[in-house]
């Protein structure tokens, strides 16, 4: 998995708005769109084709130019990305605004994405998947929570023109029987059956911890009940039963 250090830089193409300056004749400079064949017209040269090239190969490339055609004997060109059209990763999911965003060589991190998207919403997962059609397909799973709670930078995955980032909807359990608050709460790492009845308020006078069950999909597709212990771990989709004592 690519690590946050060492970002390239963008590849231009078509859409993209660039900014081409001349130190030597100011009248050069020149901001455009690249076109479909990525070539932008410049002052002198005309068509010059960008598209599939770094901003600073471009400029050495229309640097180039100018020196071949005896318009300036030693230029210095600089070409700079304003607005990235052709580079995008589209952000689907459990996030504020979710939708396609520029990768423009300033903000190609999984977290900056993110970012961009509003983050995650509430019910949106700690776990982010990202596919990537990279010739062929592969996917990426990265623990955003712990991520950002150990600062672990090499997970923030550097994302590539194409990408899909999918936040999927957060794992969830489900409390019913002889408990304060029944319902679908979210599931954390590591849950107990004691901390999921906690959540739900704690078992009535009349719940008995020794009726407690676990109605679990099993990876078969089968469905078992199970009986709990309050040290038992939760697992996501279970369904948690508390019967009332008998007495």
């Amino acid at each position: 998995m690519a690590g946050a250090a060492g970002a390239a830089e963008p590849v231009l193409g078509p859409g993209d708005t660039v900014r081409v300056m001349v130190v030597e004749s100011p009248e050069l400079t020149t901001e455009g769109h690249l076109s479909l064949d990525g070539t932008l017209g410049l002052p002198l040269l005309g068509e010059v084709a960008i598209g599939g090239h770094t901003p600073a190969d471009a400029a050495k490339l229309i640097g180039t130019r100018l020196r071949d055609n005896k318009l300036l004997r030693d230029p210095h060109v600089s070409v700079s990305l304003v607005e990235a059209h052709s580079r995008r990763v589209q952000v689907l999911g459990h996030v504020a605004k979710p939708g396609q965003y520029p990768l423009d060589g300033t903000n190609e991190h999984l977290s900056d994405v993110l970012a961009a998207a509003g983050g995650r919403t509430e019910d949106g997962s700690d776990h982010v998947v990202i596919t990537r059609r990279d010739g062929k397909e592969a996917h990426f799973d990265v623990d955003v929570a712990r991520m950002y709670q150990d600062g672990d930078l090499a997970s923030d995955i550097h994302l590539q023109s194409g990408d899909v980032v999918y936040v999927p909807a957060a794992p969830v359990f489900y409390v019913y029987g002889a408990v304060q608050r029944a319902g679908a709460y979210r599931l954390e790492d590591q849950t107990s059956v004691r901390a999921a009845l906690s959540l739900g308020g704690g078992l009535t006078p009349r719940g008995s911890e020794h009726g407690i069950s676990i109605h679990r999909r099993m990876p078969d597709g089968s469905t078992h009940d199970l009986h709990a212990r309050l040290t038992d771990p939760v697992e996501a989709n279970d369904v948690i039963y508390v019967r009332e004592s008998l007495f």
